[in-house]
């Protein structure tokens, strides 16, 4: 595997572990990181070993402040890759969950990369907030469409028209945070999650997400009608068959994702 510049990327126990590495910008991001950000996460797709995994930033102060704007002023906007920030925020293929723990700020882009998450574990300090309009911007990265669909209207509209970031606290009790812990435990609070996740069959993790996420779009009765390629090789697989014989014989499935 490659070595990174901007990203630290470790793979352990299925788990893939993505860790923003540039704490002396508060992890802010830039086309660079981006790039490496995009290679990351299409060897994450690509390889079978990988079934989870937990994107963080390195040091205590910040999961992402956002885009670069230092520098934005010296360098301008781009060019981002396809997938967008760190190659995620405009990406819609990967249908393995995706854990943001949250070790601080999560600001502007680094907001929007958490929203991109499947589940977000915050450390109690963490901040999160959309500030761009104070810099002439708006949250065009994903936050100004995923924010309201993650939260009440009237909530997202305050939150980014005033661009005032919330306490990790008020992200959980408006649903867009799953856990709040202490600072200390949020890497382990993270991997439990993922431990969690990965005692169901890798392949019926990934049914399930894309199933849920193709579906949201659409009335319940047209989701519910429509055909799932995924859904059909999830019913003719191994994990399939493995499931329920574990059960009845009353032991742990060895999953496959087969």
């Amino acid at each position: 595997m490659a070595e990174f510049k901007f990203l630290k990327y470790e793979k352990r126990d299925h788990i893939a572990w993505i860790t923003l590495n540039r704490p002396e910008v508060m992890n802010a991001m830039h086309p660079p990181a981006s790039v490496e950000g995009e290679q990351i996460w299409n060897d994450f797709v690509a390889d079978k070993d990988m079934w989870v995994a937990i994107l963080t930033g390195a040091g205590e102060r910040a999961f992402s402040a956002g885009n670069d704007l230092k520098y934005t002023a010296e360098h301008g906007m781009g060019p981002f890759p396809k997938g967008g920030f760190l190659g995620l925020t405009a990406r819609y293929d990967i249908d393995k969950p995706i854990i943001a723990a949250v070790n601080g700020f999560a600001m502007g882009g680094g907001f929007e990369l958490a929203l991109a998450c499947d589940v977000i574990i915050a450390a109690e300090h963490a901040r999160l907030g959309l500030p761009e309009p104070r810099v002439g911007l708006a949250a065009g990265a994903g936050g100004v469409h995923r924010l309201p669909r993650q939260v009440p209207l009237k909530i997202a509209m305050g939150m980014m028209l005033t661009a005032k970031p919330i306490t990790a606290a008020e992200a959980h009790r408006w649903g867009v945070v799953n856990e709040v812990v202490p600072g200390k435990d949020l890497l382990a609070a993270a991997q439990r999650w993922a431990g969690e996740m990965m005692e169901g069959s890798p392949l019926a993790l990934r049914a399930t997400k894309s199933m849920a996420m193709a579906g949201l779009g659409r009335p319940v009765e047209e989701a519910l009608g429509h055909k799932y390629e995924i859904m059909e090789r999830l019913m003719k697989s191994k994990d399939a068959v493995e499931g329920p014989r574990a059960f009845s014989e009353k032991r742990k499935p060895n999953w496959t994702g087969e």
